[in-house]
Formats: structure tokens, C-alpha cells, sequence
């Protein structure tokens, strides 16, 4: 289902990247599933072989929610928004794709398919499970306790899943029941201020919670960017058409 309104520039690029990119054969819902029950079963089979936790071993939950918002915000300021060596697929796929597929006019999706622009490759939940969340997992094991590394395993991929949640969540349509949830209110508007050509490179990298952003002044606090607004600017108009290099 179409939305009317949408910028032209936003429309005509939708249009090509679903034809050009998206396979006639995938599910977006589908897509959601996969990340959702995968990350589930990795945290419940964690979550299961935890026993007799001291109350010093609990502190990895706080301590692994702090580091994966920093992991969060840097990722996010840094190869996603910048192009850097051996990364530029990160900055390709979210400042040339991700944010002209969705600019701060025009934040909702149309149907299913465009889930491939907002969710990670199924490929990056394996990358970040085996290369990320894994190794510091073993690390815990062998160097602090097996309780240790469970529940840094169990925390980094619940914060995994609730990223993937809540971003998915921006980008449904603003009267959606989940978007009229006054938390979520504000967590949309700041994401919707990301997405504004003119601050996506300043302002706003936390998708999850502003901490990161308010710690290292980057939460925008200017006039509030509304989901209907001005023209793209020439910041997104001029970008190179990201499709098939």
C-alpha cells in the first residue's frame, strides 16, 4: 500500500531499489521472524544455564547494556555515516540507501518489503553473534565465570533484538498503535530529526536510548523536525544512487 505525499526524489528512489534490490522471493515478515526467534533462542538457551548468580556477576547486565549503547552510538557516527576501509558496505547501505529511502519527510514504509531497508541482513545477526557477542562471551568464560558469559551473551543480543525492534518501530506509520505509545513518541521524534538531511551526520546516532548522545552532546535540541516537512536537501539529492555497485 502506497503512501500519498511522498517526495518525488524519495518515491522514484524507493521505486528503484525495490526493483533493483529487492528479490521477488523475499518476506519481510519473514525477515522479522528470523531476527526475532533466532535472537530469542540465543537469549533463552543463555538465560537457561544461568545458576546460582552472585550479586557481583549481575553487574555484566548493566555493565553490557552501557557497552553496547557506546558500541551503538560509535557504529552508528562512525563507518555508517562516514565511508572507511573495508567498512564502506556499512556506509552505503544505511547513509546512501537507508536515509533516502526514508528521509524525515517521508519515515514510514509501504509494505512488508521494505523491512530489507530498515532490519540487518539475517547474515549480520550471524556476523554479530559469532564475531561480536561470541569471543568476549568466551573471554568471560574462561577469564571470569561461566555466569559472566552467559549473561553478557544473554544481554548483548536482547540489546541486539530491542535495536532491530524499536528501529523497525520509527518507521511505522505515525498513527500505528505502537507509534501512539508516548514513550515511543519520543523516541520516533529523535529518530525522525536523525533523518533530516541536514543533521543525519550531527545529531541523534542512538537508536535505542539517547544515552551515548546525551553523554557526548549530539541529541539535537533545536525545533523539533515534524514527519511532513521541507524538500529533501541537496545533501540527499546529489548522493550517487547507491544500487548494485
Amino acid at each position: 500500500m502506497s503512501i500519498r505525499g511522498l517526495p518525488p526524489t524519495v518515491s522514484e528512489f524507493r521505486r528503484q531499489y525495490r526493483t533493483l534490490e529487492v528479490s521477488p522471493h523475499y518476506s519481510g515478515i519473514l525477515h522479522f521472524l528470523f531476527t526475532s526467534v533466532s535472537s530469542l533462542a540465543v537469549i533463552g538457551l543463555s538465560i537457561g544455564r544461568v545458576h546460582g548468580v552472585t550479586p557481583l556477576e549481575w553487574l555484566v547486565v548493566p555493565l553490557t547494556f552501557l557497552y553496547a549503547n557506546g558500541v551503538e552510538y560509535i557504529g552508528h557516527k562512525g563507518p555508517m555515516h562516514h565511508p572507511m576501509r573495508f567498512l564502506k558496505v556499512l556506509f552505503n547501505r544505511h547513509a546512501l540507501q537507508h536515509h533516502r529511502f526514508f528521509t524525515h519527510e517521508a519515515m514510514a514504509y509501504e509494505t512488508p518489503q521494505d523491512f530489507q531497508m530498515v532490519l540487518f541482513p539475517p547474515m549480520m545477526i550471524v556476523f554479530f553473534i559469532g564475531f561480536h557477542a561470541a569471543p568476549i562471551g568466551i573471554a568471560f568464560y574462561y577469564l571470569v565465570s561461566s555466569n559472566v558469559a552467559l549473561l553478557f551473551t544473554a544481554t548483548a543480543i536482547g540489546y541486539f533484538l530491542i535495536y532491530e525492534w524499536l528501529h523497525l518501530s520509527y518507521h511505522l506509520r505515525e498513527g500505528s498503535l505502537v507509534g501512539r505509545l508516548p514513550f515511543m513518541k519520543a523516541l520516533r521524534q529523535l529518530h525522525t530529526q536523525h533523518h533530516n538531511p541536514a543533521l543525519m551526520s550531527s545529531y541523534n546516532f542512538n537508536i535505542t536510548f539517547p544515552i551515548c548522545d546525551f553523554l557526548f552532546a549530539t541529541r539535537f535540541r533545536g525545533r523539533p523536525v515534524p514527519e511532513t516537512g521541507p524538500p529533501n536537501t541537496e545533501d540527499v539529492q546529489n548522493a550517487k544512487p547507491p544500487l548494485s555497485s
